[in-house]
Protein backbone atom coordinates (compact mmCIF):
# COMPACT_ATOMS: atom_id res chain seq x y z
CA UNK A 1 0.00 0.00 0.00
CA UNK A 2 0.97 3.54 -0.89
CA UNK A 3 2.25 5.53 2.05
CA UNK A 4 1.34 8.78 0.07
CA UNK A 5 -2.29 9.52 1.13
CA UNK A 6 -3.20 11.09 -2.36
CA UNK A 7 -2.16 7.53 -4.38
CA UNK A 8 -4.97 4.82 -4.19
CA UNK A 9 -4.06 0.97 -4.17
CA UNK A 10 -5.53 -1.33 -6.55
CA UNK A 11 -7.36 -2.63 -4.07
CA UNK A 12 -8.19 0.51 -2.70
CA UNK A 13 -9.85 1.86 -6.03
CA UNK A 14 -11.39 -1.49 -6.08
CA UNK A 15 -13.24 -0.76 -2.50
CA UNK A 16 -14.25 3.16 -3.37
CA UNK A 17 -15.54 1.53 -6.12
CA UNK A 18 -17.62 -1.03 -4.27
CA UNK A 19 -19.26 1.65 -2.35
CA UNK A 20 -19.72 3.98 -4.87
CA UNK A 21 -21.53 1.23 -6.71
CA UNK A 22 -23.63 0.47 -3.39
CA UNK A 23 -24.95 4.04 -3.15
CA UNK A 24 -25.69 4.09 -7.00
CA UNK A 25 -27.54 1.21 -6.69
CA UNK A 26 -29.29 2.05 -3.44
CA UNK A 27 -30.33 5.76 -4.56
CA UNK A 28 -32.33 3.43 -7.65
CA UNK A 29 -33.83 1.48 -5.51
CA UNK A 30 -35.03 4.44 -2.71
CA UNK A 31 -36.56 6.33 -5.78
CA UNK A 32 -38.12 3.13 -7.21
CA UNK A 33 -39.68 2.04 -4.03
CA UNK A 34 -40.85 5.77 -3.63
CA UNK A 35 -42.61 6.25 -7.09
CA UNK A 36 -44.25 2.85 -6.80
CA UNK A 37 -46.35 4.42 -4.59
CA UNK A 38 -47.53 6.64 -7.50
CA UNK A 39 -47.00 4.30 -10.59
CA UNK A 40 -51.26 3.79 -10.85
CA UNK A 41 -51.67 7.73 -11.28
CA UNK A 42 -48.73 7.66 -13.89
CA UNK A 43 -49.54 4.54 -15.52
CA UNK A 44 -53.43 6.36 -16.04
CA UNK A 45 -51.55 9.06 -16.93
CA UNK A 46 -49.24 7.49 -19.73
CA UNK A 47 -52.21 5.59 -20.88
CA UNK A 48 -54.78 8.50 -21.91
CA UNK A 49 -53.45 9.10 -25.47
CA UNK A 50 -54.42 4.93 -26.29
CA UNK A 51 -57.90 5.17 -23.64
CA UNK A 52 -58.22 1.89 -21.97
CA UNK A 53 -55.37 -0.61 -22.02
CA UNK A 54 -55.77 -4.68 -20.81
CA UNK A 55 -53.67 -7.18 -19.27
CA UNK A 56 -53.53 -10.51 -20.31
CA UNK A 57 -51.95 -12.51 -17.26
CA UNK A 58 -52.79 -12.31 -13.05
CA UNK A 59 -49.77 -10.85 -12.99
CA UNK A 60 -49.13 -8.89 -15.86
CA UNK A 61 -50.61 -5.44 -13.87
CA UNK A 62 -48.15 -5.55 -11.08
CA UNK A 63 -45.12 -6.67 -12.96
CA UNK A 64 -45.68 -3.21 -14.81
CA UNK A 65 -45.72 -1.21 -12.11
CA UNK A 66 -42.79 -2.81 -10.95
CA UNK A 67 -41.01 -2.20 -14.54
CA UNK A 68 -42.44 1.25 -14.90
CA UNK A 69 -41.26 2.03 -11.58
CA UNK A 70 -37.74 0.84 -11.89
CA UNK A 71 -37.24 2.82 -15.01
CA UNK A 72 -38.44 5.97 -13.69
CA UNK A 73 -36.25 5.06 -10.32
CA UNK A 74 -33.55 4.65 -12.65
CA UNK A 75 -34.07 8.21 -14.46
CA UNK A 76 -34.62 10.18 -11.65
CA UNK A 77 -31.22 8.73 -9.80
CA UNK A 78 -29.06 9.70 -12.92
CA UNK A 79 -27.60 12.93 -11.19
CA UNK A 80 -27.13 10.41 -8.15
CA UNK A 81 -25.43 8.25 -10.44
CA UNK A 82 -23.58 10.20 -11.86
CA UNK A 83 -22.02 12.25 -8.78
CA UNK A 84 -21.30 8.69 -7.64
CA UNK A 85 -18.86 8.62 -10.49
CA UNK A 86 -17.66 12.07 -10.01
CA UNK A 87 -16.68 11.23 -6.97
CA UNK A 88 -14.36 7.82 -7.69
CA UNK A 89 -13.40 9.14 -11.00
CA UNK A 90 -12.30 12.85 -9.87
CA UNK A 91 -9.33 11.90 -7.49
CA UNK A 92 -7.29 10.71 -10.77
CA UNK A 93 -8.06 13.89 -13.10
CA UNK A 94 -5.95 16.51 -13.54
CA UNK A 95 -7.65 20.32 -13.08
CA UNK A 96 -8.08 20.86 -16.84
CA UNK A 97 -9.89 17.42 -17.10
CA UNK A 98 -12.16 18.58 -13.99
CA UNK A 99 -12.62 21.91 -15.55
CA UNK A 100 -14.16 20.00 -18.87
CA UNK A 101 -16.22 17.45 -17.28
CA UNK A 102 -18.02 19.56 -14.64
CA UNK A 103 -19.64 21.26 -18.26
CA UNK A 104 -19.61 17.80 -20.10
CA UNK A 105 -21.72 16.11 -17.01
CA UNK A 106 -24.03 18.69 -16.89
CA UNK A 107 -24.87 19.19 -20.35
CA UNK A 108 -25.41 15.41 -20.82
CA UNK A 109 -27.82 15.21 -17.95
CA UNK A 110 -29.50 18.09 -19.38
CA UNK A 111 -29.13 16.66 -23.72
CA UNK A 112 -30.65 13.27 -21.84
CA UNK A 113 -33.63 15.06 -20.15
CA UNK A 114 -34.64 16.88 -23.65
CA UNK A 115 -34.49 13.88 -25.37
CA UNK A 116 -36.54 12.54 -22.89
CA UNK A 117 -39.24 15.00 -23.24
CA UNK A 118 -38.72 15.78 -26.86
CA UNK A 119 -39.86 12.06 -27.49
CA UNK A 120 -42.48 12.41 -24.72
CA UNK A 121 -44.12 15.46 -25.62
CA UNK A 122 -43.83 15.42 -29.85
CA UNK A 123 -42.22 12.37 -31.10
CA UNK A 124 -44.81 9.90 -29.35
CA UNK A 125 -48.24 11.76 -29.69
CA UNK A 126 -47.33 11.86 -33.15
CA UNK A 127 -46.21 8.49 -33.36
CA UNK A 128 -49.32 6.69 -31.93
CA UNK A 129 -51.85 8.80 -33.70
CA UNK A 130 -50.60 7.60 -36.64
CA UNK A 131 -50.35 3.88 -35.70
CA UNK A 132 -53.33 3.85 -34.14
CA UNK A 133 -54.87 5.55 -36.87
CA UNK A 134 -54.89 2.17 -39.26
CA UNK A 135 -57.81 1.35 -37.12
CA UNK A 136 -61.47 0.52 -38.87
CA UNK A 137 -64.76 -0.45 -37.60
CA UNK A 138 -63.16 -4.36 -38.16
CA UNK A 139 -59.94 -3.97 -37.02
CA UNK A 140 -59.77 -1.85 -33.44
CA UNK A 141 -56.81 -1.99 -31.38
CA UNK A 142 -56.41 -4.54 -28.27
CA UNK A 143 -53.41 -2.47 -26.63
CA UNK A 144 -51.79 -4.80 -23.55
CA UNK A 145 -50.51 -2.28 -20.58
CA UNK A 146 -47.21 -4.53 -20.35
CA UNK A 147 -46.59 -3.90 -23.82
CA UNK A 148 -46.90 -0.12 -24.12
CA UNK A 149 -45.23 0.80 -21.43
CA UNK A 150 -42.25 -1.28 -22.57
CA UNK A 151 -42.88 0.98 -25.95
CA UNK A 152 -42.88 4.32 -24.45
CA UNK A 153 -39.88 3.57 -21.95
CA UNK A 154 -37.88 2.38 -24.97
CA UNK A 155 -38.62 5.31 -26.67
CA UNK A 156 -38.00 7.51 -24.18
CA UNK A 157 -34.75 6.01 -22.85
CA UNK A 158 -33.86 5.64 -26.68
CA UNK A 159 -34.33 9.40 -27.42
CA UNK A 160 -32.34 10.29 -24.12
CA UNK A 161 -28.98 8.23 -24.99
CA UNK A 162 -29.33 9.58 -29.18
CA UNK A 163 -29.22 12.91 -27.60
CA UNK A 164 -25.38 12.36 -26.20
CA UNK A 165 -24.08 12.35 -29.62
CA UNK A 166 -22.90 16.12 -29.79
CA UNK A 167 -21.57 15.23 -26.36
CA UNK A 168 -19.59 12.22 -27.63
CA UNK A 169 -18.62 13.58 -30.76
CA UNK A 170 -16.84 16.83 -28.62
CA UNK A 171 -14.71 14.78 -26.76
CA UNK A 172 -13.76 12.96 -29.79
CA UNK A 173 -12.95 15.88 -31.76
CA UNK A 174 -10.94 17.28 -28.75
CA UNK A 175 -9.29 13.99 -28.75
CA UNK A 176 -8.31 14.54 -32.24
CA UNK A 177 -10.09 11.31 -33.51
CA UNK A 178 -12.44 12.61 -35.52
CA UNK A 179 -13.01 15.69 -37.40
CA UNK A 180 -15.87 18.11 -39.01
CA UNK A 181 -13.88 17.25 -42.26
CA UNK A 182 -14.21 13.48 -41.80
CA UNK A 183 -17.91 13.77 -40.44
CA UNK A 184 -18.65 16.10 -43.40
CA UNK A 185 -17.26 13.00 -45.91
CA UNK A 186 -18.98 10.26 -43.81
CA UNK A 187 -22.65 11.28 -43.75
CA UNK A 188 -23.96 8.54 -46.39
CA UNK A 189 -22.34 6.11 -43.96
CA UNK A 190 -23.73 7.68 -41.10
CA UNK A 191 -27.20 7.91 -42.57
CA UNK A 192 -27.13 4.06 -43.04
CA UNK A 193 -25.86 3.91 -39.58
CA UNK A 194 -28.05 5.57 -38.42
CA UNK A 195 -31.21 3.90 -39.97
CA UNK A 196 -29.82 0.57 -38.69
CA UNK A 197 -29.00 1.93 -34.53
CA UNK A 198 -32.88 3.34 -34.99
CA UNK A 199 -34.10 -0.28 -35.90
CA UNK A 200 -31.95 -1.42 -32.98
CA UNK A 201 -33.00 0.76 -30.61
CA UNK A 202 -36.81 1.15 -31.42
CA UNK A 203 -39.02 -1.55 -29.54
CA UNK A 204 -41.55 -1.81 -32.53
CA UNK A 205 -41.28 -3.49 -36.00
CA UNK A 206 -42.84 -0.72 -37.79
CA UNK A 207 -40.69 1.44 -40.14
CA UNK A 208 -42.50 5.04 -38.72
CA UNK A 209 -41.30 3.94 -35.19
CA UNK A 210 -38.08 3.95 -36.53
CA UNK A 211 -37.90 6.81 -38.43
CA UNK A 212 -39.07 9.17 -35.43
CA UNK A 213 -36.12 8.56 -34.15
CA UNK A 214 -34.01 8.23 -37.30
CA UNK A 215 -34.52 11.64 -38.54
CA UNK A 216 -33.84 13.40 -35.41
CA UNK A 217 -30.62 11.49 -34.69
CA UNK A 218 -29.80 12.68 -38.45
CA UNK A 219 -30.43 15.79 -37.33
CA UNK A 220 -28.14 15.88 -34.48
CA UNK A 221 -25.19 14.05 -36.56
CA UNK A 222 -25.79 17.67 -38.64
CA UNK A 223 -25.35 19.40 -35.74
CA UNK A 224 -22.52 17.13 -33.97
CA UNK A 225 -20.44 18.11 -36.97
CA UNK A 226 -20.92 22.17 -36.45
CA UNK A 227 -19.99 21.25 -32.50
CA UNK A 228 -16.71 19.59 -34.11
CA UNK A 229 -16.20 22.71 -36.22
CA UNK A 230 -16.39 25.15 -33.53
CA UNK A 231 -14.22 23.33 -31.00
CA UNK A 232 -11.31 21.87 -32.99
CA UNK A 233 -11.05 25.51 -34.32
Amino acid sequence: MSTDPKVMSFLEHLEELRKRLIKSIASILIFSIAIYFFSESIINYLAQPVGVTYFTSPTEAFAVRIKLSLILGLIVSIPVVLYQFWKFAVPGLTKREVTYIIPVVILSSLFFLGGAVFCYFLVLPLGIKFLLGYQTERLLPLIKIGDYITFIAWMVLAFGVVFQLPIITFFLGKLGIVSAKTLSAGRKYAFLGILILAAVLTPSPDVFSQLLLAVPLYFLYEVSIIVVRITTR
